[in-house]
Parts: C-alpha cells; sequence; structure tokens
C-alpha cells in the first residue's frame, strides 16, 4: 500500500518505511550534481508537494537501501533520531557497503577517506587523524566517548571496522555529545547487532600485496524460537607483511552481542568486543629528512629505521550494555554502560640526527620499551520524545553521563652503541639491546568527567526549525601530573530553514571546552582551551535521504591552545608549552549517496586555513585542500558485475624542521593524487569475488614531513571471496 503524506508530515522524515527503487538523477543530470547544490531550483520539477513511502517493506528495497552509501537516519551529535539534512553540521557517514567496496577494514582507513579528514602517520604503526587544522581526540563507541591522546597510541584508530555498521563523523565542535574536546571531529563507531530472527551471516577470504591473508566470519541465530532472543559473533584473523623490510602484523577480533526483546517496548544488549594486535619489527619515527650537509636524503620506501627487536602489541576488552525502552507517548529512554581496558607493550627504537652523505655515518640510537593501560569505566542515560507547545509539535532530549579514564604507563629504555649503525643507508636493524633499566611510572593519573546536558528541537514554523541545548561538564584529573579541575556550560544553538522539499539553509554555534594536561615553562597547568565555533551552508536531500549534499562555511575561534615550545621545562625532560590563540576558517563540500539505483558515490572535497592571530601556521604539514571521490557503478546490461574506483587529492605541503642542519629547516611536498580502482562480480546468489586495487600508479609520496619522513604505501592489490547465507 503507498500512503501519500504531506512535506510539514514528513519533516523529520525519520518516518519513511522504505525507500523507493526508482532511479534518482540521469547521470547527465548527476554531472551537475555540484552546481545543484548551488541553485535551490534543481530538481523542483522533479519534486512534488507529496511524499510517498511504501507502509511495508519490499524485500527490494530493503535490498537497496542495505547497499546504499547513504544512511537515512543518524542520532549522531543529538541523540535525536534525524536526517542529516536536519542535522545544523557538517556529517560524514561511512556505510557498511562503502567500507566493503573500498576495503577499509580500519576506523583509520574510513578515515583516510573521509571529507575534510588528513592523516599523519608517524611512524609504521602510528596516526593521528586532523580536521580543520585540529588533532581529531574523541572517539566514540555507539555514542559512549573515549578520550585519545597523541602521545600513547593505543590503537583506536586500528579497530577493525568487520565490527560496525557505519562509521559517523561530524566535524567541527561537538559540544552536545561530547562536552570537551577538540573542534576538529568526533568519530562514533556503531557496533552491528542481532537484529535478524532468522540464521545469517557470512565468511570471507582475501589474499594480496606483502603475503597478505585475512578471514572474517559473521553469523547471526535466533536463541529461542520466537526470535526474540537473537546472538550475533562476528570474528576475524589478519596477517601481512609490509613494503617495510622486515616488518610483520598479525591481528585477530571477536565481538559477541546477545540482543533481547524483553517486551513489545523493551529491548536489552549485551556484548563483548575483543581486539588484539602484534607487530613485528615496527618502525618509531622514520627516516632522516637530511644529510648533515643539509641536502635532502632519499631513502627506498622499503626501508625500515626500526630495530629487528622490535615489536608492539595491543589487546583491548570493551564489555557493553544497552537498555531501551520505548514508551507510548512516541518518547524512549536508553541507558548505555560500558567497561574497556586496553593494553600496550611497545619495545622501540628511533634514530635520530642527519648522517653524513658520503659515508652515511652519524646517526644515534635512541631505546624505549612502553608498558601501559587504559581503563574506562562510562554510563549514559538519555530520554527523548515528542512534545506540544503553542500548537505545534517539538522534541526534546535531555540526559547525564559519567566516565572516568584510569592511566597508567611505564617506560624502560637500554643503552645502545650508535656505532653499530656504521653506514646508515645500509643498515638493516641488527644492534644489540640488552641490559634495560627497571620500569619506572611515567604516568599514573585518573580523569574524570561528569555532564548533563539537553537539547530541544522546535518547530517554529513548517520552514523553520531551532535546534538549541547546552551540555554542563565536570572535568578532573588527578595523579602524576597533579590536580587539574576545571568546569564548562558549552551552549549550542543551530538554526534549519526548509527553502523546499530539496534544499534548507542551516547555521550553527557552540562553544569549544577542551582541558589541558600540558604545562608551561613554570611548570605550571594550562588553563582549558575556549572558543567559539560557526558554521553555515546549504544541504539538499533526495529521495527520502539515499542522496545528500551539504555545502559549509566554518570558522573556529580557539584561545589559549597549547603549542609544544620544544624547550624543556626547568629541571625536567618535559618539553613546555606556550598559549597561542588560534583561528581556523574555510569550506567543505560533500555528496553521498544513490545517484541511480545502480550509480553509489561519494565526493567530498575542504578547504581551510589555520593560523594563530600573528599569522604564524597551525600544523603546515597537515594538507589544506582535499578532495576524495569513489563511486560504484553496477552494469545494466551486466547485472552481477559492479565496477567502481576512486581519487584522493590533496595540495603542497610544507613543514618547518627544528634543527635543521647547515640551516635547512624547510621541507615541502607537491600535490598528491592516488588513484584506487575495484571490482565486484556475483558469482551466485551467495557467493562473490572481489577485487580492489590501490595507488594504481605507484605515486611515491610522504605521509610525515619533519625531522624525518614517513613513506605512504605504495601500489597494492587484494582479491576476496565472500559467501553469504
Amino acid at each position: 500500500m503507498i500512503v501519500p503524506i504531506s512535506r510539514s508530515a514528513a519533516h523529520n522524515k525519520t518516518h519513511s518505511a522504505s525507500l523507493s527503487a526508482t532511479p534518482i538523477f540521469t547521470p547527465s543530470i548527476a554531472a551537475l550534481l555540484v552546481i545543484s547544490a548551488l541553485h535551490p531550483a534543481f530538481a523542483a520539477d522533479s519534486t512534488s508537494d507529496t511524499l510517498t513511502v511504501e507502509a511495508s517493506a519490499d524485500s527490494a528495497a530493503v535490498q537497496q537501501a542495505a547497499t546504499d552509501y547513504s544512511v537515512p537516519v543518524t542520532t549522531a551529535g543529538t541523540k535525536m533520531p534525524l536526517t542529516v539534512r536536519d542535522i545544523p553540521q557538517s556529517v560524514s557517514i561511512v556505510s557498511k557497503q562503502r567500507m566493503q567496496d573500498q576495503g577499509l577494514q580500519s576506523v583509520g582507513d574510513v578515515l583516510n577517506n573521509t571529507t575534510g579528514v588528513s592523516a599523519s602517520n608517524i611512524d609504521s604503526d602510528r596516526s593521528n587523524y586532523y580536521s580543520r587544522g585540529f588533532l581529531i581526540n574523541n572517539y566514540l563507541f555507539d555514542g559512549v566517548p573515549t578520550v585519545v591522546t597523541d602521545v600513547w597510541d593505543l590503537g583506536d584508530a586500528r579497530s577493525d571496522t568487520a565490527i560496525y555498521d557505519r562509521v559517523e563523523v561530524i566535524r567541527g565542535a561537538n559540544s552536545l555529545a561530547l562536552g570537551s574536546g577538540n573542534p576538529s571531529a568526533s568519530v562514533n563507531m556503531v557496533r552491528k547487532h542481532a537484529d535478524s530472527k532468522v540464521v545469517t551471516g557470512s565468511l570471507s577470504a582475501e589474499t594480496g600485496s606483502w603475503d597478505k591473508q585475512r578471514y572474517v566470519g559473521d553469523i547471526t541465530v535466533p536463541l529461542n524460537e520466537s526470535g526474540s532472543v537473537r546472538g550475533r559473533a562476528i570474528g576475524g584473523y589478519q596477517e601481512n607483511d609490509s613494503w617495510l623490510d622486515r616488518y610483520h602484523a598479525r591481528k585477530k577480533f571477536l565481538t559477541t552481542v546477545l540482543d533481547a526483546d524483553l517486551s513489545d517496548s523493551t529491548t536489552l544488549s549485551l556484548g563483548w568486543d575483543y581486539q588484539e594486535s602484534s607487530t613485528e619489527d615496527p618502525s618509531w619515527g622514520g627516516i632522516p629528512t637530511f644529510y648533515s650537509n643539509g641536502e635532502r636524503t632519499h631513502f627506498d620506501r622499503s626501508f625500515n629505521s626500526g630495530a629487528d627487536w622490535a615489536y608492539s602489541d595491543k589487546e583491548s576488552n570493551k564489555f557493553f550494555a544497552t537498555l531501551t525502552h520505548k514508551f507510548d507517548s512516541g518518547w524512549q529512554a536508553q541507558a548505555t554502560g560500558s567497561h574497556t581496558r586496553t593494553n600496550f607493550d611497545t619495545r622501540l627504537m628511533y634514530a635520530s640526527g642527519y648522517p653524513d652523505k658520503a659515508t652515511g655515518t652519524g646517526s644515534l640510537l635512541y631505546s624505549g620499551w612502553n608498558k601501559g593501560r587504559r581503563t574506562t569505566d562510562s554510563v549514559d542515560l538519555y530520554a527523548n520524545g515528542p512534545f506540544e507547545l503553542l500548537g505545534r509539535s517539538h522534541e526534546l532530549m535531555i540526559g547525564g553521563s559519567y566516565s572516568k579514564q584510569d592511566n597508567t604507563f611505564f617506560n624502560s629504555f637500554t643503552n645502545l652503541d650508535s656505532s653499530q649503525v656504521g653506514d646508515f643507508r645500509n643498515w638493516n636493524g641488527t644492534t644489540g639491546a640488552t641490559d634495560w633499566s627497571p620500569f619506572t611510572p611515567y604516568l599514573d593519573d585518573a580523569i574524570r568527567q561528569k555532564s548533563v546536558y539537553t537539547a530541544a528541537r522546535f518547530s517554529l514554523a513548517d520552514p523553520l526549525s531551532l535546534l538549541v541545548g547546552a551540555r554542563y561538564t565536570d572535568w578532573s584529573a588527578n595523579g602524576t601530573s597533579g590536580n587539574n579541575d576545571a568546569d564548562k556550560i558549552a551552549p549550542y544553538a543551530g538554526l534549519t530553514y526548509d527553502l523546499n522539499d530539496t534544499y534548507s539553509l542551516y547555521a550553527s554555534y557552540t562553544s569549544i571546552f577542551q582541558p589541558q594536561t600540558s604545562r608551561n615553562s613554570s611548570a605550571q597547568y594550562l588553563d582549558p582551551v575556549t572558543g567559539k565555533s560557526y558554521e553555515t551552508g546549504i544541504k539538499g536531500d533526495w529521495n527520502n535521504s539515499r542522496l545528500t549534499a551539504t555545502l559549509s562555511l566554518f570558522r573556529t575561534e580557539q584561545n589559549g591552545l597549547g603549542v609544544n615550545s620544544y624547550v624543556y621545562i626547568p629541571g625536567t625532560t618535559e618539553y613546555a608549552y606556550d598559549e597561542v590563540d588560534a583561528v581556523s576558517r574555510g569550506v567543505e563540500f560533500e555528496v553521498n549517496g544513490a545517484l541511480t539505483d545502480n550509480w553509489q558515490m561519494t565526493f567530498g572535497a575542504s578547504r581551510y586555513i589555520a593560523e594563530q592571530r600573528n599569522g604564524t601556521a597551525v600544523m603546515p604539514e597537515i594538507p589544506r585542500t582535499t578532495a576524495k571521490l569513489f563511486t560504484s557503478y553496477r552494469l545494466p546490461m551486466l547485472q552481477d558485475l559492479t565496477v567502481g574506483g576512486g581519487v584522493n587529492w590533496q595540495n603542497k605541503t610544507w613543514a618547518n624542521v627544528a634543527d635543521g642542519p647547515a640551516g635547512s629547516d624547510y621541507i615541502d611536498q607537491s600535490p598528491v593524487t592516488l588513484v584506487n580502482l575495484f571490482s565486484r562480480y556475483q558469482v551466485t546468489k551467495q557467493v562473490s569475488v572481489q577485487a580492489n586495487i590501490n595507488n594504481l600508479f605507484d605515486r611515491e609520496y610522504y605521509d610525515y614531513m619533519g625531522t624525518y619522513v614517513v613513506y605512504g604505501a605504495p601500489r597494492n592489490f587484494s582479491v576476496s571471496a565472500n559467501y553469504s547465507f
């Protein structure tokens, strides 16, 4: 049965029971999509005043929705179910279908291919991610945040995507969901659940470059006759070498989830997520940028600057539970609790200094054996639902949360004989590593965060909505780093105005609150970073959100941001940080989803400028301008074959090099273009095979620049087979 609903009733669009299977655009119109984002009249004739949805789920429509790159409804950022168009901020959602097509097997892979996000891969195993010029330090699991630092790598961004249904990235400050955090972006990983009342599953096997082998199994089974209690298990194993000499990595993961319908209105979800990774011969840092005479070095991309005894082991256990109850009034309440333990054990070595060009000698060796543990306990409780005021229907959300994060880190070192290196250009990683010093505490602290928050979405008029809210956060850090307390109310306000059924204008404002654990030259802790973040833009939405587009302008002002001075605090080996004021401003564009039933595409571009008030650039080694395209097309004349690919482009980047030799204090890199291809063939209804090629033209480029450089991955391929049942 087809049910017509008016635009005013469909304003939230979260009501859609299924998606139409009709084409959205012809290929010729799709080519004008960028222009359409600026032209509200585009496609107006193709959108009537009445939307239609199917009241009963059609199997073809359900299958189409499962293979779309777009996700129609999300609670990201607001904890209210909204379409991307109704959120007054820039939102990128990477669906499980896109992750499969593009071969995005870690959260880091996802971020590398997300609009406006750039990676800084500081060695073979550690990566930091930046958006709008600032570090992304907030990762959420089903909406529960974990704060990470750029000092200790506990593998958050290396989490395997096989266990996630999608990854949601909100760019800019996200005060409603986080309370504290950098105004860069927040990354929410949404787990898969046992959502089938019949037995379903899949098995996959993959091989590829550098002796890669990967195996993943995923099965959902009903645990009682009615299917009201269901279980799901997702497990995998991966092993591979690298383009780096001697490097070898293994990882294994297992997630189990129990979902139970306790009643028609109440559901309970319990789960456990285990991930383990181990690396042999990882690098710590990279290859010297210069020779001692100031000339640039050029090593082979396979050169591994790490030691042959180095290793890096990480293990995480996450336990989580969610209880949800839906009331007859349309309200629902949700309580979520989680306990996470993450351990790491890394014994590493790096080479410092600038070798002589003639002899290759002169590098100094430094060691570090670091062990640590991060334990996080979090509880979050909120409720949301509709209410009536002045004859109109609105939505309210209110909640509170508590989290405690305990960090314990130890380190040790051994004296290394740098003369053993000889000519560094011919070094094979062999050096002694005995008589390690006793482990000493480096950091032992507890970070607590208590928050209460609320938000309301008011329907001021049929085309105009106001999203307003605030979050109060009480933050404290206690331990070996001293005692540091801060509290702040972070307000949020956003307006959305519907120009018509396709386009909306929006504007939003939020404040910034980011406590800091760095100290100044007087050994005093820096005050929390404060500031303001503004964003405005236009959004487009076609065919019940199967295709969305956003064009945004943003400006972020930060006060008191800590910047490393590279000068020690007197009497310590800890760097002092200076407080500076910084401004980031720019423009972003993204289109994502189904152009036709056979054609999926995501295209995003970002341009920003980030600098201190005095004009000094902030993180110039991170590209200011990026463009990322990926598309897949199922051939109409051969429906079993899907082909596609993409291009990632970034502009010229540069970096200042501290204490460079012979006055060499600057390094740059010309624009980088990487081309990727993929193809999948559906052999039978249950069996498919897929091939991916990355960096098709084998472009040589840097993933990190500074006193040392790290090369990006050369051309590589993978071939996989998948069986679904």
